[in-house]
């Protein structure tokens, strides 16, 4: 469990992060959403002690991280792909991280083959790799001492369309296996298809820490598709209920009203219906409407 309480991090006049307080729980993939420049970075390198807070306090499994001598053994992290060495193997790499934390060298196969890089691949220096083939090597790290806890920080990058769904796989199973598992990215679709809870910040400070259903269906994107001969009649039973409807010929859009209650009203008037179909509002749509405030950079804004 990661449990973070009144989080701060200031840059000289500048706060990075502002009174955060959350907490990740095991048993399930948590996204931790914001838009660029909300403080996701500072928050994860805070996290691993990587960062000295200013005020407040985050702990892992009710410890400072900075206070596991054998750290990999606790918390498995992949923050930034590209920082290896070139010149060492991947093989290699691995085996000097095994060694400093009294990890079995034996964990290091297990590891290179679960991600793909078993064998041959394991021998090749790094600097030969592809974006991909560095993200598979920083989860392979990350699994290394077989840990409780996992952040990634956009772990997708680089990845195919097969790797997209190993990882994908990869993060539920470890879920399931009651490990906390904490993944950045700014892939909506994939923590839609991914996360079952939340972290949502902007500014540097906490927005939602909820499961992804219940903040996706705080969207106003969410509707209710209507087909019947009789729309206009429809249309107007609606309206006089508060919803905001939008006609094209047989076809209405029905914001404001759930489909049990256009399906019950239109029962009630006796009209009759072809298609009723509710239409929830995407994640993608939600996290752009609750941090349209938060946003500090918007494209085509004037310079």
């Amino acid at each position: 469990m990661i449990e973070v309480k009144d989080l701060t991090k200031r840059y000289g006049a500048t706060t990075a992060v502002k009174d955060l307080t959350f907490t990740v729980r095991p048993g399930s993939v948590t996204g931790f959403l914001g838009p660029n420049g909300a403080g996701k970075s500072t928050t994860l390198r805070m996290i691993l002690g990587l960062n000295e807070p200013t005020a407040g306090s985050v702990t892992v499994g009710g410890r400072s991280f900075r206070d596991r001598p054998r750290g990999l053994r606790h918390v498995g992290a992949l923050l930034n792909a590209g920082d290896v060495h070139g010149g060492r193997s991947a093989a290699t790499h691995l085996a000097v991280l095994a060694r400093s934390n009294r990890i079995p060298r034996r964990r290091v196969d297990e590891v290179l083959a679960e991600v793909g890089l078993a064998g041959a691949a394991g021998r090749r220096r790094i600097g030969g790799f592809s974006l991909g083939m560095r993200q598979r090597l920083g989860i392979a790290a990350a699994l290394l001492g077989d840990p409780p806890v996992l952040l990634f920080d956009e772990p997708l990058n680089g990845l195919d369309p097969e790797g997209v769904l190993w990882v994908r796989g990869l993060f539920r199973r470890l879920a399931a296996e009651g490990r906390t598992v904490f993944v950045s990215s700014h892939l909506m679709s994939e923590m839609e298809n991914t996360a079952d809870e939340l972290i949502v910040i902007g500014r540097g400070e906490l927005i939602a820490a909820e499961s992804l259903t219940r903040f996706a269906a705080r969207g106003t994107g969410a509707n209710v598709t209507v087909r019947t001969p009789r729309a206009a009649d429809l249309a107007d039973v609606l309206t006089a209920e508060g919803a905001v409807v939008h006609r094209e010929g047989p076809l209405l859009t029905v914001t404001g009203l759930d489909a049990a209650r256009v399906g019950d009203l239109a029962c009630r008037h006796a009209l009759p219906l072809h298609e009723l179909a509710p239409r929830s509002a995407s994640l993608e749509e939600a996290f752009m409407e609750l941090t349209a405030d938060s946003v500090d950079y918007l494209a085509g804004e004037a310079r």
